[in-house]
């Protein structure tokens, strides 16, 4: 779940808890700044939501030139989905191995929006909540969604409800990555709980429809499509890109 980033030092982990790592880099929590003393780069997520939105305006402007847009609600969306995905990971992940996760609160939780994909995080705080529905929802939709949704329509239009779908197509991926974890390391509770745990959470009015059947398809389009080659990510709602006829390919980065 966590790890220290500073070299030459053991991990820090919570009692009890195994690092995570190996379910996939969207899942890694570190526990220290990546560098020895203050990150120039990183800052809590609260400072973020709270209105200082020069970090992800310097992001989206990053996407934007590396898919070759000139539509900035696709690079919006694409930074978002990137950033929610890891959200939900860190979060969902502990949850579903530990029975508990890291209480993620915003003003602990630094990024850095320079970096690549998967999107940076460390976690300054010690608190860990238990895995319910309930925790999860407050703790990534309530503190983290709500105020992040907030602040990309501060940077530009982009449609709500596209941005609820990237947050319900983010939470069946880490769902999805935890079920293949859980079948190459034979812990079959660990599928069943985040399972469970996604499911309470897709009933949320926000979540509720963004998804739908047994593979978890989106219901809405990330936009990825409208990118230079673009094509159609793995869970999208077209079968066909709109564009160019182009059938269902790999999922977008």
């Amino acid at each position: 779940m966590v790890r220290d980033g500073q070299e030459g030092t053991e991990p820090v982990e919570p009692p009890g808890f195994d690092a995570a790592d190996a379910v996939g880099g969207f899942f890694v929590l570190r526990r220290t700044p990546p560098q020895t003393g203050q990150p120039a780069g990183h800052r809590p997520l609260a400072r973020l939501y709270a209105g200082e939105t020069a970090p992800l305006t310097a992001r989206i402007d990053r996407v934007a030139t590396g898919l070759r847009t000139p539509e900035r609600r696709v690079a919006a969306s694409t930074a978002h989905l990137g950033l929610a995905a890891r959200l939900w990971s860190v979060a969902l992940g502990s949850a579903a191995l530990h029975g508990a996760f890291p209480a993620l609160a915003p003003e602990e939780l630094h990024w850095d929006g320079a970096l690549a994909a998967p999107d940076d995080l460390w976690w300054s705080g010690a608190d860990l909540r238990p895995a319910t529905v309930d925790a999860l929802r407050e703790a990534v939709l309530e503190a983290h969604l709500v105020p992040l949704h907030e602040a990309l329509r501060r940077d530009g239009r982009i449609s709500p409800r596209l941005l609820w779908g990237n947050a319900g197509s983010a939470l069946a991926g880490a769902l999805r990555e935890l079920v293949r974890y859980s079948r190459a390391h034979h812990r079959p509770e660990t599928a069943r709980r985040a399972a469970a745990l996604v499911s309470g959470l897709l009933d949320h009015p926000d979540l509720a429809g963004t998804v739908q059947g047994p593979a978890l398809r989106r219901t809405t389009c990330c936009l990825y499509y409208r990118c230079p080659g673009g094509g159609l990510c793995g869970d999208c709602v077209f079968d066909q890109s709109p564009r160019t006829g182009l059938e269902t390919g790999p999922s977008a980065p």
